[in-house]
Formats: structure tokens, sequence, C-alpha cells
């Protein structure tokens, strides 16, 4: 166990501000996931400010989920910017391994400025590891390899964390601590934008936990946690996405200590 009820209620207490260069289908969700979970959402994506919004910031949240290659230039900026005020850095790699220009600009940040969490699904993952697969639009698509093998490897060659979201969640940090998160619901897969707003709370909780495989972790557990008890409540996409919302926003450290489900993966 990990106690991600007590980072929960650091990041309530501290209210971090989340700076996040992101995702047009989903920026608004992004935005309200954030304020739910007791952080401080700000959107600012033009080139001639994100860098100066990046220093009163706490950290950063990059999704190429509708990248452009000015937008990229931003997020780089950002990133530049970040690194030099030591906030950390979330990149959601959406739907690289689909074409050239997604994998060729996530490698590009990469390679710009240090990136503190990677996060993807499966073939993602399994793209910017090196290994030979294709991502089909945003969706993952099913990779042969060993999935926490390849993000071990990609976390020790960036010296960060990955994340591999899907059934269960892998984190893999260079440090060597690796997590199996098992909480989560199907219902999170039916609705589009729930592997971008795993991404902001990726940056609510590194905001105010300096162990990135530990805010990792607990991110995805209390994402998970508040999944399962809106399932409760809910069995469409609509209802289901509603009550999400409603249970990020009434998490009780209580209800995460019981239902927590980390597991640390060797």
């Amino acid at each position: 166990m990990i106690d991600s009820g007590k980072v929960l209620e650091k990041l309530r207490e501290k209210k971090p501000l989340v700076h996040h260069i992101t995702n047009w289908v989903t920026i608004y969700d992004c935005a309200n996931i954030v304020r739910a979970i007791g952080a401080l959402p700000v959107m600012a994506h033009a080139i001639e400010e994100s860098s100066e919004m990046q220093g009163m910031a706490n950290a950063l949240v990059l999704n190429i989920g509708t990248l452009t290659p000015e937008l990229v230039d931003s997020m780089v900026a950002a990133a530049k910017k970040a690194n030099e005020s030591q906030h950390p850095v979330v990149l959601d790699a959406v739907g690289v391994g689909a074409t050239s220009l997604r994998t060729e600009k996530a490698i590009e940040i990469l390679d710009s400025a240090r990136i503190d969490i990677v996060k993807g699904n499966q073939s993602e993952i399994a793209k910017l590891s090196g290994a030979d697969v294709f991502t089909r639009g945003v969706e993952a698509v099913k990779v042969e390899e060993n999935v926490a093998k390849l993000a071990k490897k990609l976390a020790r060659e960036r010296t960060n964390t990955v994340v591999v979201t899907g059934k269960e969640d892998v984190v893999a940090s260079f440090t060597g601590k690796n997590y199996l998160v098992k909480n989560g619901h199907p219902l999170m897969g039916e609705f589009v934008g729930s592997g971008c707003l795993a991404a902001s709370l990726l940056g609510c909780f590194a905001a105010v936990e300096v162990d990135h495989a530990k805010a990792s972790a607990a991110a995805l557990s209390c994402f998970g946690i508040a999944a399962e008890l809106a399932a409760q409540k809910a069995n469409t996409p609509a209802a289901f996405k509603q009550q999400l919302f409603d249970g990020i926003y009434n998490l009780k450290p209580a209800d995460v200590k019981k239902m927590e489900k980390v597991e640390e993966l060797k």
C-alpha cells in the first residue's frame, strides 16, 4: 500500500496550479477534473505566454491529442520553463504510433526537455520504447511483447516514470519503484477522454509528491476508486461520466484507504 489517501489530502491542502497544453477534444473535462480533485487548472497554449504562465504554475501537463507543429513549439517552451522552475512535467503520448507526425513530435518533446512522467496506452508506450507496433487512431492495439518490461526499459532510458493505462495500470520508474494499479471499472473506456483525465490527475498528484512513481500510482488509484463508486450509481457512459466527476469531488481518504488496490511490481 502506498497510502494514496495521504497524497490526496496533501493535494487538497496545497491546491496546486496545474498548467495544461492539451487536447481540444477534452480540454473542458480536463479543467473540471482538476478542479474536482481540489487543484486549480489553467490552459495557456500560445507560445507568446506558455512559458510565462508556467512560471507561476506548479506542474505542466502536455497532451498531443490534437497536436500541430506550432503547438509542440509552445509545449517545448513551457516544458523548458518547468524544468528551470523544477515543476514536474507530464506528457500524454496520445496517438503515438498512429502517424509519423505524432511519433516524431513526441520524441522531439522528450529530447527537448525533461519529461518526468510519460503516460500512454499499451501501443503508445510500446512504440516510444522502440517496439514495432502501431496505434489505431488513439486506441490501443494488442502488444505481443511484455508491456511492463517495455515501460521499465523506457523509464530507464529516459530516467523518468512511465505510466501504461489499461485494464490494470502499470507504473514503472527508473528508480526501480514499480507498481500495478488494479482499481478502475470498464465504463472508464466507454466515453471519450478518460485517458486525458488521467493525465491531468497525474499532473495534480505529481505537483505535491516528489516521488513520481508514488504520485502516479496514487493518482490512478484514486481515479479508479472514484470510477468504482460511480459505477454503483450509473450503468451508461453519459450517466457514469457525471457520477465519476462527482465521485472525484466527494472522494474521501478513508474510502481510498479501504479500496486502494496497488501492488509492487517486480
